[in-house]
């Protein structure tokens, strides 16, 4: 099937993130193979979490683009079976089901990069709507997405994690203006998102006002944990498998360390997707995983030699591998929750 679907629809680098196509995505619906590990009563296939992994790595691996629907498949229709209302549920899921429904998510701020307590972006209460004003970046598929699910201030009293609410908003409301920002890999999913007395109504809160925090946190260990960070450039990986020197014993002993690194990796990740990892591990979990991503980068630049300076796929994808350790959160952050809220360790 991967193979098939690269052939059909284009291969990319990181293509849970840089691969797009609504078509496959379409396809993928029609498989059953969106919200495969819902519960049935959601329409998802109630089928163990496994398989999820199991169907995600073997697509990532292969650079089958799946970005238009793997944000919603991992993260929105998740929380919404946990958090929404039954109208929401019945609104929102089965397009995103279908493949038909493409979201973002409306976190990173300017100056709240990791630190999400932080964010501005606020929601003032008006009547029956929410009027919405602030900035996110590093918002990924902004400039496609149907919905934008967003994560913002109701009110400035309390703690700095107090306060904060979920919104669904539609992205073509008057007021988002939204600006693409291209990278040095030349991609230009991340994108800028300007929200200038939004009005929506009060309906479109997701779960409780002023007490979104948790549920943004248990979307996290949906990102985090997951087996796209692991696997990202595992394509480029197999490039370079098929070049390197196995008769150096040099090459051997790398390649045998990378291969001990994806083992281990996919191990957290099981541990993860089963939910036999502690509270929160998910942090230790994405942190070794990208960085084992970022080691396979330079396996893959070191065996390409000048080769890996001409632009082209492969190069693309290594200009890519530094934000492997940044994006969802990075390994400092990672490891600072590590030591405070899984090991307890004094700040």
């Amino acid at each position: 099937m991967a193979a098939k679907a690269v052939e059909k629809y284009g291969r990319a680098n990181d293509s849970w993130i840089n691969g797009w196509s609504k078509d496959f995505a379409a396809e993928l619906g029609a498989r059953g193979w969106i919200g495969l590990t819902w519960p049935k009563e959601f329409g998802g296939g109630g089928r163990p979490a496994i398989d999820r992994l199991i169907i995600g790595e073997e697509l990532i691996s292969a650079g089958a683009p799946i970005g238009s629907m793997w944000f919603a498949d991992r993260q929105m229709g998740p929380t919404l079976i946990t958090y929404g209302r039954p109208d929401q549920q019945a609104e929102y899921l089965p397009a995103i089901l279908a493949g038909q429904s493409v979201w973002c998510i409306g976190m990173s701020e300017p100056n709240s990069g990791s630190d999400l307590a932080s964010l501005k972006t606020q929601a003032v209460r008006d009547g029956d709507e929410w009027v919405i004003n602030g900035q996110k970046i590093w918002t990924s598929f902004g400039a496609v997405a149907d919905y934008c699910y967003l994560i913002c201030r109701t009110t400035t009293e309390g703690p700095p994690h107090a306060g904060i609410s979920e919104i669904i908003v539609p992205m073509n409301t008057p007021g988002i203006e939204v600006r693409p920002i291209k990278d040095m890999t030349t991609n230009r999913h991340f994108c800028e998102v300007f929200f200038t007395d939004v009005r929506l109504p009060i309906v479109n809160l997701v779960g409780v006002e002023g007490n979104a925090f948790k549920q943004t946190m248990r979307q996290l260990e949906h990102e985090r944990g997951g087996i796209d960070r692991l696997v990202s450039n595992h394509a480029l990986y197999k490039v370079a498998l098929e070049r390197a020197d196995r008769s150096d014993p040099r090459v051997r002993q790398q390649i045998a360390r990378l291969e001990e690194k994806y083992r281990i990796g996919r191990i957290l990740v099981i541990r993860e997707v089963l939910h036999q990892a502690p509270a929160g591990f998910s942090a230790a979990t994405k942190c070794f995983c990208t960085e084992h991503e970022w080691d396979v980068a330079q396996f893959v630049s070191q065996v390409l030699g000048p080769e890996a300076t001409l632009w082209n796929q492969v190069t693309q994808g290594l200009a890519y591998a530094p934000g492997y350790t940044i994006m969802g959160g990075t390994s400092n952050v990672m490891r600072n929750i590590l030591g405070e809220r899984v090991l307890g360790l004094p700040r």
